[in-house]
């Protein structure tokens, strides 16, 4: 007969017959893990952009020059219930580009009154007589036009910053060639025609300045807004070959080298006495590499200066049709630019995508990339990023990206070949024990990221991912 006999402590007034579980274990080497951390992320971004070596810090991007001006947004100021529009914004509208008189502007600035629509609401009619200059304070409309067959389409969205009729003050007979209707619920600043020629009549520097933009004549762009190349095909015999040349911004863009930085300290004791079976140093430098990484793709996104959801143009930021992103959204994203090679969202907004997708009946593949699988929209991987930031309203941003100087994408900096290298561009640093025996090193990640030109980045703005 076998009896069985517990190994662990012997109850009261029993006799323990064996070693017990507790004392044994400080005898035998536990099998441990490293030291695990939560808040590593995928970070596909860092992972998918290639890397371009920068001497010096310093990255300079040169584009040809373009004549496209005044596309920019025009910014408010609120108190309580009244808006106004900044004065000195005034200057993002084409016709006054470059005009510094600030008394004008400050007239021009009060002559604009507000206005609210509810949703559904119409602006102005397509037909009609144009006789106003609109600034969007907040909202969106639809610009509604006559489709190739005559069906309604929209032609555009607009929302906060935007405006509409910015030429009507040279024209008195100038008729509005589109519709728009507000989807939500808006608030607008106007100034109509006659405002506009009153003050101009009161300020001799408005008028001339209006009456020089209108006789300026129109040099002939391309699509993109970039001067145009004369370029001679299918002629015969010996014609006169128009000449040109091509212009260069005369102050591109530099692009300076962002750093993350730390220091790590450890006790010389931790350091001397219990490294074994694993390196007590290098596990603290890896967690830390960990965390700096994360805020790099952080502020890669983020950042004011060169973060991607700031550098994103004009031109290439859209709305969603109806407020949650839909596969509709996703195609006019993807249209804006050639070769879209990557989608970035948040976790969350691409669940909200999947949702619109089932409710079409749409069930988008996966695809194996860079060794994971991946949801996909036309071929095109939906990475999660999870440092595109959800706002406190529920709407969030996708990235649609080109990436490569090859394919004049974007890129991402750093500086290879720095001291101390731990990883590329990224330096550990010893730098000395105090008086506390503690060690000290300095951990530092260099980076940044360029947009080489306009279309290379799109971003489908407010996206709202909680219906």
């Amino acid at each position: 007969m076998t009896t069985s006999v517990e190994s662990g402590p012997a109850s009261e007034g029993e006799q323990q017959l064996s070693l017990g579980t507790a004392a044994a274990r400080n005898l035998a080497t536990t099998t441990k893990s490293v030291p695990q951390m939560q808040a590593i992320s995928s970070r596909w971004l860092l992972r998918v952009l290639p890397w371009v070596q920068v001497q010096a810090g310093t990255y300079r991007v040169n584009r040809r020059l373009t004549h496209t001006v005044g596309d920019g947004r025009v910014e408010f100021i609120t108190t309580g219930a009244e808006v106004r529009v900044i004065p000195a914004e005034l200057g993002e509208l084409p016709l006054l580009r470059s005009f510094a008189d600030a008394s004008a502007l400050e007239a021009l600035a009060g002559g604009f009154e507000q206005q609210e629509f509810d949703a559904g609401s119409v602006l102005v009619e397509a037909g009609q007589r144009a006789d106003q200059v609109v600034l969007i304070a907040h909202g969106k409309l639809n610009k509604i036009g006559t489709g190739k067959y005559g069906d309604e389409t929209v032609l555009g969205v607009l929302a906060d910053g935007d405006y509409f009729g910015e030429r009507t003050p040279l024209d008195a007979d100038a008729i509005w060639e589109y519709t728009v209707k507000a989807v939500t619920r808006c608030t607008v600043l106007t100034l109509p025609r006659q405002t506009f020629q009153t003050i101009a009549e009161r300020h001799s520097t408005l008028s001339a300045h209006t009456e020089a933009f209108a006789a300026r004549p129109e040099l002939p762009t391309n699509k993109r807004g970039e001067a145009n190349i004369a370029v001679a095909s299918g002629h015969i015999g010996e014609p006169v070959l128009d000449g040109t040349f091509v212009d260069y911004e005369l102050a591109p863009r530099e692009y300076e080298l962002s750093v993350a930085q730390t220091v790590l300290r450890v006790h010389t004791r931790v350091a001397d006495l219990y490294n074994e079976p694993m390196n007590q140093v290098e596990e603290q430098l890896r967690l830390t590499v960990e965390a700096l990484r994360e805020r790099q793709e952080h502020e890669m996104v983020n950042n004011r200066d060169f973060g991607l959801l700031h550098n994103a143009d004009l031109t290439q930021r859209i709305h969603t049709r109806t407020g949650p992103p839909t596969p509709d959204d996703l195609d006019e994203l993807l249209s804006r630019r050639r070769k879209t090679q990557y989608l970035l969202a948040n976790p969350r907004t691409i669940a909200a995508f999947g949702r619109e997708c089932s409710s079409r009946g749409l069930y988008p593949q996966g695809i194996d990339f860079m060794g994971s699988t991946v949801r996909a929209w036309r071929g095109v991987p939906l990475l999660p990023c999870n440092k595109i930031p959800i706002s406190n309203t529920g709407t969030s941003s996708i990235l649609a990206m080109r990436t490569g100087e090859a394919d004049q994408g974007v890129v991402g900096l750093h500086q290879t070949g720095i001291p101390d290298e731990y990883q590329p561009s990224l330096n550990v640093r010893f730098m000395g024990i105090n008086e506390q025996a503690v060690s000290s090193y300095l951990v530092s990640a260099y980076y940044s990221a360029a947009v080489l030109v306009p279309d290379a980045l799109g971003i489908l703005e407010d996206v709202e991912i909680g219906r």
